[in-house]
C-alpha cells in the first residue's frame, strides 16, 4: 500500500478527532461561551449540515488544482476554522468556526477518497479505501477520548489547540511524503462537465443506499450512552470502555470490508445491511440484558459504518471516482448520520428509549429495499455472463465491475 495512502486517513483522523471534540465537552463549552447545553448540541448539527451542503461546492472550487495543492488548500482552511475555534469569544463566532471546518473537512474526505484509488491498482481499491477509512475509525476509537481528556485537564479551548497542531502535523507529513501529482483526466473540468454523471439516477438509488446504511447505524450509536446506562443497567464509568470496544470492532469490521469489497461489493452491503438488522433488532428486544446487549452493539459497531469502503467502490462504479462525486457520496452519508440521530431523538421522545433501534431497524430494511433492483439486474445478467465466459477476455476484476454497474 502505497505511504501516501496513510498520510490521507492521518489527515482524515485529524478531522474528524475536531468533529468529535464538541460532543465530549458540552458542560466546559456551554460555561465557557455563555450558552445552554442544546445550544452547544447545534454546534455538532451545524458542523454535520456544514458538511452535506457545503462540502461538494468547495470540491467544485478546487478541481482545477492539483491533488497535492488541494490537500494543503483544504487543510490550510481546516487548520484556520480550527483556530476560530480555539480563540473565540463568543458562541456566534464557535458557530463560524463549525461550519468552516465541516466544510473543509468534507472537501477533504471527497479528495481524499479518490486520490487513495488513482494511487492504488483498481484490484486493491476496497482496501486502499479502507485504509483512508480507517483515520474514521480510529477517530471515532481515540479522537473523542482524547480530545474530552485533553479538554477536562487543560481546558476545552485546548482541545482545539491540539486538533491545530494536529491538522499542522498532518499537513507537513502529507507535504513532505505525498509525491507531485497533475490532476486526474476529467477533474477540473467545466461545471456542466462535472454535473453530468449525475443525470444518471441509479447513482442517486446507490446514494441512498449508503445513507440507510449510515441512518440505521447511527439511530444507534447516537443513543448507546444513554440506552447502555438507563436500560441495560451499566454504570456511567463502564458506558467509555464499552465505547472503546465499539470502536476497535469499527476498525475491525472496515479492513475486513476492505479485503472483500472490490470482488463483492453488492454482497458484501446486502450481507451487512441484513446482519445489522438482526443487531439492532435483537438489541431493542434485549437491551435490558448486560451481556446480549454488548454482543449487539459490538455487532452494530462490526457492520455498520464499515460498510463505507464498499459503498464508495459501488458509488464509482456507478459513477466515477473523481472528487465530486465522492463528496456528494459523503454528503449522503451525512445526511444518514444527521436522519438517524435526529429521528431518533424524535422517537425517544414519544416510545422511550429502544425506540432509536427499532428505527435503526426500518432504515436498514430501507437500504436492502434499495439494493433489490441491482440484485434483480445481476441474477437476469448471471446466465448471459455464464454462456459468453469462454470467448471472455477480462480478468474476473472487470467482470465484476460490469455486473455491479
Amino acid at each position: 500500500m502505497p505511504r501516501a495512502v496513510y498520510l490521507l486517513a492521518f489527515g482524515i483522523f485529524a478531522m474528524v478527532t475536531s468533529e468529535f471534540a464538541v460532543a465530549g465537552l458540552m458542560p466546559q463549552m456551554a460555561d465557557g461561551l455563555n450558552a445552554t447545553i442544546p445550544q452547544i448540541g447545534y454546534l455538532i448539527t451545524a458542523f454535520a449540515v456544514a458538511m452535506a451542503a457545503g462540502g461538494p461546492f468547495l470540491t467544485l472550487a478546487v478541481l482545477k488544482l492539483r491533488p497535492k495543492q488541494a490537500l494543503m488548500l483544504l487543510f490550510a482552511i481546516f487548520l484556520a476554522g480550527n483556530l476560530l475555534a480555539a480563540t473565540a469569544p463568543s458562541y456566534p463566532v464557535m458557530m463560524a468556526a463549525r461550519i468552516i471546518t465541516g466544510v473543509a473537512s468534507q472537501a477533504f474526505f471527497g479528495v481524499a477518497i479518490s486520490l487513495a484509488v488513482r494511487l492504488t491498482p483498481p484490484q486493491m481499491r476496497g482496501r486502499s479505501i479502507a485504509v483512508v477509512m480507517n483515520g474514521l475509525m480510529v477517530g471515532t476509537l481515540l479522537g473523542l477520548p482524547l480530545s474530552t481528556l485533553i479538554g477536562e485537564r487543560l481546558g476545552w479551548r485546548a482541545a482545539f489547540w491540539a486538533v491545530s497542531a494536529l491538522t499542522v502535523l498532518a499537513a507537513l507529513a502529507t507535504m513532505a511524503g505525498m509525491r507531485r501529482l497533475e490532476r486526474a483526466e476529467g477533474d477540473g473540468g467545466d461545471f456542466r462537465q462535472e454535473m453530468r454523471v449525475f443525470a444518471n439516477p441509479k447513482l442517486w438509488l446507490v446514494f441512498a443506499t449508503s445513507a440507510f446504511i449510515i441512518g440505521a447505524t447511527f439511530s444507534a450509536f447516537s443513543y448507546l450512552n444513554p440506552i447502555l446506562t438507563q436500560v441495560t443497567g451499566f454504570g456511567s464509568g463502564a458506558v467509555p470502555l464499552l465505547l472503546i470496544a465499539y470502536g476497535a470492532a469499527t476498525v475491525i469490521g472496515n479492513n475486513i470490508v476492505g479485503r472483500l469489497a472490490d470482488r463483492h461489493t453488492v454482497s458484501v452491503l446486502l450481507c451487512g445491511l441484513a446482519l445489522n438488522l438482526i443487531f439492532l433488532t435483537g438489541f431493542a428486544l434485549l437491551a435490558h440484558l448486560g451481556i446480549p446487549a454488548v454482543v449487539f452493539m459490538l455487532g452494530i459497531g462490526l457492520v455498520g459504518v464499515t460498510m463505507n469502503p464498499a459503498m464508495a467502490i459501488r458509488v464509482q462504479r456507478t459513477g466515477n471516482a473523481r472528487p465530486l462525486v465522492n463528496t456528494v457520496h459523503s454528503s449522503f452519508i451525512t445526511l444518514g448520520v444527521i436522519i438517524g440521530s435526529f429521528a431518533g431523538g424524535v422517537v425517544i421522545d414519544n416510545f422511550g428509549l429502544r425506540a432509536p433501534l427499532w428505527l435503526g431497524a426500518a432504515l436498514a430494511i430501507l437500504g436492502i429495499l434499495t439494493l433489490l433492483p441491482e440484485l434483480t439486474r445481476r441474477s437476469a445478467a448471471r446466465p448471459a455472463l455464464a454462456s459468453d465466459a469462454p470467448a471472455s477476455q477480462e480478468g474476473p476484476t472487470a467482470a465484476t465491475e460490469k455486473q455491479v454497474v
